[in-house]
C-alpha cells in the first residue's frame, strides 16, 4: 500500500527551470522562523502559484515514511481503514485580481478590472492497487468584469473529476490501468493537451482511458470527448467532438526524456457561411489527424528541447497539411541566485487563400497556450512566428522571478491572427495590414509562502506592430494581476 496509488508526475515542460538546491530557506515562512534547510524538502506541491498537476498525481506517498515532516493536513491524507483502504481529502482556493488595458483587443479600448474566485475539493478512495474512485469538486465564480465573462471564467458548482480506475493487470515490468469517467488529461510539453491551470475553470473531458507505467516507458490510449463548461448547469460532454490518441514516453536517464504521438480529433461542430468564406474554419466540420515527437533534456548545465507537430485530414472540404516546430536552447548559469536562461523560436503554419482546396492552418487542439506564447492570452500557436526569450532567477530559494520577450509575426499575412483559445480575432484578407503583430514583455515574481501558499504577481505588455495597429488603431493592451493560491 506504501506505493498505492501510482502517480504519474508532472512531464518536463519546454522553458523548464531547474529549481534551487542545496541549503538555504525554501520557503517564506522558513525564513521567519530561522528554519535554513540544508536541501529543499520534500514536500507534494511545487513551489508555485500555479499547477497544472491534476489533484489526483499529487504524490503523498512519502507520508508512509515514519521519518516525513509534519503538517497540519496529514490527518486528512492517506487514512487506512484496515488494511486494504485508503481514504484522502484535499483541495484548493485561489483569488486573482486582473487589471486589463485594452482587453481582449476589443475596438472599444475597454478597460477591464475584475476579480476570479475558484474553490476545488476532492476525496480519494483506494482498495488495494485494484481500484481506486475519484471525485473533484470545482466552483469557479468572477465579479466586476466591463465585458462579458470568457466561458473560462464562471462554473458555478460542478465536477472537475469524477471518475474509476481498475487494475488490468501486470505487463512486462508495469502495471495497466483502466480510467473510465471525467478526468483531465494532461500529456509532454503540454503545447496540443493541458489542464489549463491559468484558466479559473480548468479543462476536463469525459470518456476512458488506459494507462501502462514501467520505470523507463508509459503507454497510454484513450477516447475522450471535451465538457462544455456551462455556468449555472451541471456540464455535459460536447456530442459534436470526438478526440482519442496514443501517446508513449520514454525515459532513457534522469533529466532527458522521448515523446512520440499520435492525436486524432472529429469535430461535427457546423462552420457558417461566412466563416467559411473567411477561411475561419478551425472550430468545427473537421477530421484531424496529429503526428509528433518531442525530445528534452539538460546535459552540463544546457539545455535544450525539440518537438516537431504535423496535421492532416479533411476541413470544410479542404485537405489540411499544417505543421508547428517548437524549438529551444538554454543554459544553467554556475552563479548565485539560480541564473538561467532560453532563447526559443516557435512556429505554427497559416494558410494563404481560403479557396483553394488546401487548408494550412496548424490547429492547436487542447494547449497551455498561456504558458507559451505571452501572458496576455492574444497569441495562440496557429499561424504564427515566435522568436522568445526567457530569464529565470531565484534571489532567495522562496523567490523566482520570471521575465519573457516576445516578437510575433503572422506565419501568413492573409490569415487571421488567433488568440490563445485558438479563436481568429483579427484578419486582413488582402495582407496589407502587415505581419508584425508586436512585442511582448512578460514579468512574473512568485512568493512561497509555505508548502499550502503562494503569492503571484505579474505584468505584461503587448507593444503592436503594424498588424495590429491597422486593424485596432489605439490599442495597446497590458495587464497587472496578482494572485493567492492556498492549497491542502
Amino acid at each position: 500500500m506504501a506505493q498505492v496509488p501510482p502517480v504519474t508526475p508532472l512531464p518536463r515542460v519546454g522553458i523548464y527551470v531547474i529549481p534551487p538546491a542545496g541549503a538555504g530557506y525554501y520557503s517564506l515562512w522558513d525564513l521567519i522562523t530561522g528554519n535554513k534547510r540544508e536541501a529543499p524538502p520534500v514536500a507534494p506541491y511545487a513551489p508555485f502559484a500555479l499547477i497544472p498537476t491534476s489533484a489526483f498525481d499529487i504524490d503523498f506517498r512519502y507520508l508512509e515514511k515514519p521519518d516525513h515532516e509534519k503538517d497540519f493536513f496529514d490527518p486528512l491524507k492517506r487514512i487506512h481503514l484496515g488494511d486494504d483502504w485508503l481514504l484522502s481529502f484535499g483541495g484548493q482556493f485561489w483569488y486573482r485580481f486582473m487589471d486589463e488595458t485594452d482587453s481582449r483587443l476589443n475596438a472599444a479600448g475597454v478597460d477591464n478590472i475584475y476579480h476570479l474566485y475558484r474553490t476545488r475539493f476532492h476525496a480519494d478512495l483506494w482498495y488495494q492497487d485494484r481500484f481506486r474512485l475519484f471525485a473533484e469538486f470545482i466552483d469557479a465564480r468572477t465579479s466586476g468584469q466591463s465585458l462579458a465573462p470568457l466561458p473560462t471564467d464562471q462554473n458555478h458548482t460542478d465536477m472537475l473529476n469524477l471518475f474509476a480506475d481498475i487494475r488490468l493487470g501486470q505487463f512486462l515490468n508495469g502495471p495497466a490501468y483502466m480510467r473510465v469517467g471525467r478526468q483531465e488529461l494532461l500529456y509532454g510539453s503540454q503545447r496540443l493537451i493541458s489542464t489549463l491551470d491559468w484558466a479559473n475553470t480548468r479543462r476536463t473531458f469525459q470518456g476512458i482511458k488506459t494507462f501502462w507505467r514501467t520505470p523507463t516507458f508509459d503507454l497510454d490510449a484513450f477516447f475522450v470527448r471535451p465538457m462544455i463548461t456551462e455556468k449555472n448547469q451541471f456540464d455535459n460532454w460536447d456530442h459534436d467532438r470526438n478526440f482519442f490518441g496514443l501517446w508513449g514516453t520514454y525515459r532513457p536517464m534522469k533529466g532527458q526524456l522521448l515523446d512520440l504521438y499520435i492525436l486524432s480529433l472529429i469535430d461535427n461542430r457546423t462552420v457558417t457561411t461566412a466563416n467559411l468564406l473567411q477561411g475561419n474554419v478551425l472550430q468545427g466540420d473537421s477530421v484531424l489527424q496529429t503526428v509528433g515527437g518531442r525530445i528534452i533534456g539538460d546535459y552540463n548545465r544546457f539545455l535544450y528541447e525539440l518537438e516537431g507537430m504535423y496535421q492532416f485530414g479533411q476541413r470544410s472540404n479542404q485537405d489540411i497539411s499544417a505543421f508547428a516546430v517548437a524549438t529551444g536552447a538554454g543554459y544553467h548559469l554556475p552563479f548565485p541566485m539560480n541564473p538561467q536562461f532560453w532563447l526559443r523560436y516557435d512556429f505554427a503554419s497559416g494558410d494563404s487563400n481560403p479557396n483553394d482546396g488546401r487548408s494550412n492552418t496548424f490547429n492547436q487542439l487542447f494547449p497551455f497556450g498561456h504558458y507559451y506564447l505571452g501572458y496576455l492570452d492574444q497569441v495562440g500557436r496557429q499561424n504564427i512566428h515566435d522568436f522568445n526569450a526567457q530569464f529565470t532567477l531565484h534571489p532567495q530559494s522562496w523567490f523566482t522571478f520570471i521575465a519573457q520577450y516576445h516578437r510575433f509575426y503572422l506565419a501568413n499575412k492573409r490569415d487571421f491572427l488567433y488568440n490563445a483559445a485558438g479563436v481568429g480575432t483579427l484578419h486582413d484578407i488582402t495582407g496589407q495590414s502587415g505581419s508584425h503583430v508586436g512585442d511582448e514583455i512578460d514579468f512574473r515574481v512568485n512568493i512561497h509562502v509555505d508548502r499550502h501558499q503562494d503569492i503571484l504577481v505579474g505584468y505584461s505588455k503587448l507593444f503592436t506592430g503594424n498588424f495590429i495597429q491597422n486593424q485596432r488603431p489605439g490599442i495597446h493592451p497590458d495587464f497587472f494581476y496578482t494572485q493567492y493560491t492556498f492549497r491542502f
